[in-house]
């Protein structure tokens, strides 16, 4: 093969001579390609013949693929059979295992944010948090596929993890009983009179779980709710065709998302279609550094219709578009094909959706040592081309005294979830009639002429 990777090389070299010279610079261009690929088969028989232990073909053409799509964002990769059937069997919920995202970071397992109402999250394991040992073994070094294999097994076995916390001066450890992990996509419940959706994630039932929640909402109440809080915290996102239904049950008209690659042309754009699953009812929308990709998009078209108020925490910025093309019965390449850009023409790439009113979870003891991982976080993330001017935003470091309770105070008075407390008490003032009638005159009537950008 490097022979033949040769002759082509000189081949191309004499017949440049012989070609037309607005083609000379492709031709120059593709000798310069078979050169590096003459170098790679270079390097691969020396490892081969010449590595400390033997090593086969597949490992070092794995290690090849892995390294050349690592290099470009944090979520292109080549999914190998066992890669392939993970992400299938994560993808369906049905696995034994603790309940969290993570991400290899220089040999260190980083938590990128725990499912609900899973193992993890019961325990109290934090977006940010480190993993160095699971069962007292030092995972450091180790391959992510390596570290997360061990974190899984059968439902009802322990597993003892050791984690270190930004702030705390120790590290921890944590067993954890491992569960089938059954991911429900969509829950409600209801607080007084008013309808709380919680979105976990966006696979192919979220879309239909959401409007299914609108129904069981206003049977448990008998009416209709005063407004709907919407939560998408710790959401990774998902599918970018159930964040268009999610956010088109709340939208009348308009522009929803646009997804943009490589050329300018190449353009594609999203739109609501007529009539509002939410009857037009007050949304607030809770986000956090954990609420990413599609949840970002749906809190985006929200608050650039000014159709939700946006309550929380910056998110986590994830704004590309990944689809998996398979390659055989069992590989697959996900590959970054597209950015996609909110109704206002805002990428949410790097800088996530930035709340209307900051609220901070002060519940969380370890919220002020504990840092937030977020996209700009990932080594390679792509850059974003949309920068927007916050120096106002940055500029106001004033504490809300309403936000100065500590934990335990927050706990004698019963409320364990600060921010979707006052998400829920926000409905309530927004249901006003006066707030209303403002609402009415600021929001364009139903059926109004699509947005369209040129």
């Amino acid at each position: 093969m490097r022979r033949s990777l040769l002759l082509k090389s000189a081949g191309l070299v004499a017949a440049m001579a012989l070609i037309p010279a607005f083609t000379a610079g492709t031709a120059a261009n593709e000798v310069e390609t078979y050169k590096e690929l003459d170098q790679f088969m270079s390097i691969f028989e020396r490892v081969k013949a010449e590595y400390v232990d033997k090593v086969d073909d597949k490992t070092l053409i794995k290690g090849a693929i892995d390294g050349m799509l690592a290099s470009l964002d944090p979520h292109s990769s080549y999914l190998d059979a066992r890669d392939f059937k993970n992400m299938k069997t994560t993808t369906e919920g049905n696995y034994g295992g603790v309940g969290l995202t993570v991400q290899g970071e220089d040999g260190v397992i980083k938590v990128v944010t725990p499912t609900e109402d899973t193992p993890a999250y019961r325990a109290g394991i934090k977006s940010g948090d480190y993993i160095t040992h699971v069962d007292g073994k030092l995972i450091y070094g180790e391959q992510l596929d390596e570290a997360v294999d061990k974190m899984k097994g059968p439902a009802g076995t322990d597993v003892r993890l050791t984690i270190v916390r930004p702030g705390r001066d120790k590290p921890f450890d944590v067993t954890l009983k491992r569960e089938i992990i059954e991911i429900k996509a969509v829950k409600w419940e209801v607080k007084g009179d008013v309808g709380i959706i919680n979105i976990n994630s966006f696979s192919k039932v979220t879309g239909p779980g959401v409007r299914a929640a609108f129904v069981s909402i206003d049977k448990a109440l008998g009416h209709r709710p005063l407004g709907y809080v919407v939560d998408l915290r710790a959401d990774p996102g998902g599918l970018l065709d159930q964040a268009i239904e999610v956010s088109d049950s709340f939208l009348d008209h308009g522009e929803i998302v646009s997804q943009r690659g490589r050329e300018k042309t190449d353009i594609q754009r999203y739109y609501a279609r007529p009539g509002d699953d939410a009857h037009g009812l007050p949304v607030v929308v809770l986000v956090d550094a954990g609420t990413a990709s599609a949840a970002e998009i749906v809190a985006g078209a929200l608050q650039d219709h000014k159709r939700a108020l946006i309550l929380g925490e910056r998110s986590f910025g994830k704004g590309s578009v990944q689809t998996v093309m398979p390659l055989t019965d069992d590989t697959a390449l996900r590959l970054t094909i597209a950015r996609y850009y909110t109704p206002s023409g805002r990428s949410v790439q790097e800088g996530g959706i930035d709340p209307d009113i900051v609220v901070p979870q002060i519940t969380d003891p370890d919220r002020r040592g504990r840092p937030r991982m977020r996209e700009s976080d990932l080594r390679h993330h792509l850059i974003n081309e949309v920068k927007a001017d916050d120096k106002l935003l940055e500029a106001d470091d004033k504490t809300d005294p309403r936000f100065e309770q500590t934990a335990e105070q927050l706990k004698k008075a019963n409320i364990t979830d600060f921010q979707l407390d006052y998400a829920v008490k926000t409905i309530a003032r927004l249901a006003t009639p006066t707030v209303q009638t403002a609402l009415a005159d600021a929001v364009p009537a139903p059926g109004a002429a699509k947005t369209r950008k040129r």
